[in-house]
């Protein structure tokens, strides 16, 4: 693998499938699924990195197609990424910003952070006047199904009202509000036998649907979208699992202090807590489900299978579950740790499977690419700020290009209001409570330890001048100041969640590597797919 200044070239080939598709050979058109982990880490993966987790069938995408080392979410946290991918548009651009449901403007201050500036306002549901991907593939021939996390508005905006014909468990919330055992609480899935895991029920829709539409009608192409609610908190597995990854951590050996305190709150420093790994088991576990149905039908030979992250992995706040260490943060902030995610793509015609590819792609990206893949002509209105990586799946290239991100709120998880810029190599963030600027370069800086604005005063100017061009040009809505703020009641919030939430983490962390470790109840009796 390397990288030239002006275009990137890479060390496979992989022939296209699907050619000269055109929209009268729908028989053609290969079938999409969209695997869409939530809150998972770009090193969360054994095939990605991770000495600890274990995740074979996840790594089997990659063994059969291609693993995209510099992966991108639209966003650090949940619905604008979501909405990015169905729409191919930026949040900035769709004005889904934030997650749905989170305060702005003076509702702020009832969150007791006292912080500078009040977060600007954003959408609130999907707007109608999108045309999705699930809409367009409709239009062209295609049977649409999703399963799980949905998280882009509540009624009228549903899974239904854009583009999905069925919708097995997506509805307005963010998170599984009956945990990862059923009785599940959905008003979107009925409850399976006590005990039954969430993330393999989702699978077992999934291969349903697969499996029932393939027998009715192969000739037309489905499009699932598989979207776990895990690993989002809160994180449940079993006591088999526990007691596993539990022991596998007091092999690996168990560090004392697992925390670092990074500007804002404390960091999750090590990989090694046996609830999260038992999480990513179940999940795994359920991705197998549908590999394995789509290989039972002998759809494998047409089907493209991508699986990704809406934002990088939680090792801040929430239930400060992970490390994405090398890089720095996780989900809700401004660095590479919150916004890298995985990202594997399987699909027939792969000459080389196995390989990485280097080029820095985003999820804006899925949308064109699956429209080229199936011969659908692009819609560059609708999906402005993705590109189609047809290219580098054939083993071509596609031109250097410049990436954004605006984030213009308070991440629960430490981040701080900020927009992003990324050309080529160098990556700059600005910050919206004093105007500076942190600037990085990715090569030699993957962690982003150095910011280099002295160094390079001249790079630093003209990436804000460009990036501040972009935002305009996307009519980006930004913070205000705060007139209440008061910087002695932030200082002392900060400094009790550096000290106090710090240690309180460190003791969780040890009770949870315990042998003495008792959970809560209502879910830890359960082996049920386990």
């Amino acid at each position: 693998m390397y990288h030239m200044e002006n275009t990137f070239i890479l060390p496979f080939a992989c022939l296209s499938f699907i050619g000269g598709c055109t929209q009268s050979k729908v028989n053609n058109r290969p079938n999409f699924v969209i695997i869409l982990a939530d809150d998972f880490g770009w090193n969360d993966l054994h095939c990605t990195g991770s000495k600890y987790y274990e995740s074979p069938h996840i790594d089997r995408i990659a063994q059969k197609g291609i693993s995209f080392t510099q992966g991108y979410a639209a966003c650090q946290v949940s619905s604008p990424s979501r909405a990015s991918i169905l729409t191919g548009k930026s949040p900035a651009r769709h004005g889904i910003t934030n997650w749905i449901g989170e305060a702005t403007g003076e509702d702020w201050r009832k969150m007791e952070r006292y912080s500078k500036l009040l977060p600007a306002e954003y959408v609130r549901q999907l707007p109608l006047s999108d045309t999705t991907l699930p809409e367009i593939l409709r239009e062209n021939g295609y049977r649409t199904f999703m399963a799980g996390k949905w998280h882009l508005g509540g009624k009228g905006s549903t899974p239904e009202d854009h583009g999905f014909d069925i919708n097995m468990g997506g509805y307005e919330a963010g998170s599984p509000r009956g945990g990862y055992f059923s009785p599940y609480n959905n008003p979107k899935l009925d409850d399976g036998p006590k005990g039954e895991n969430l993330s393999m029920r989702l699978a077992l829709e999934t291969a349903s649907f697969i499996e029932s539409h393939t027998k009715k009608n192969r000739k037309q192409p489905f499009f699932a979208y598989l979207s776990f609610y895990a690993v989002h908190s809160p994180i449940e597995t079993t006591e088999q699992n526990w007691r596993y990854f539990r022991e596998k951590a007091v092999k690996n050996g168990i560090v004392d202090e697992g925390f670092r305190v990074d500007r804002t709150l404390p960091v999750r420093q090590t990989q090694d807590n046996p609830v999260y790994a038992g999480l990513i088991k179940q999940m795994d576990d359920a991705v197998g489900v549908v590999l394995n149905k789509i290989e039972e039908l002998g759809l494998d030979k047409n089907t493209v299978i991508v699986f990704t992250s809406d934002n990088g992995g939680v090792s801040s706040g929430d239930a400060f579950a992970t490390s994405n260490l090398p890089l720095r943060g996780g989900k809700g902030r401004q660095w590479e740790g919150g916004l890298r995610v995985p990202l594997l793509i399987q699909y027939p015609g792969c000459k080389n499977p196995g390989t990485t590819c280097d080029v820095p792609v985003i999820g804006t990206d899925i949308y064109p690419t699956f429209l080229d893949m199936a011969g659908i002509p692009p819609v560059p209105s609708q999906h402005q700020d993705g590109i189609s990586i047809k290219p580098l799946l054939r083993g071509k290239n596609i031109a250097v290009r410049t990436l954004y991100w605006h984030y213009p709120h308070y991440g629960n998880q430490g981040g701080e209001p900020s927009s992003i810029i990324r050309d080529g190599d160098w990556k700059l963030i600005h910050y919206y409570e004093d105007g500076r600027n942190e600037l990085y370069n990715l090569r030699t800086d993957n962690a982003e330890t150095e910011p280099l604005n002295t160094k390079y005063p001249g790079k630093a100017d003209s990436l804000s001048k460009k990036l501040s061009d972009w935002l305009t040009g996307v009519n980006a809505l930004y913070p205000v100041n705060d007139p209440a703020y008061d910087p002695v009641k932030e200082a002392a919030y900060k400094k009790q969640q550096q000290t106090e939430r710090k240690q309180q983490l460190e003791n969780q962390r040890k009770q949870m590597l315990s042998s003495e470790y008792q959970p809560n109840p209502d879910w830890w009796g359960s082996t049920t797919n386990d």
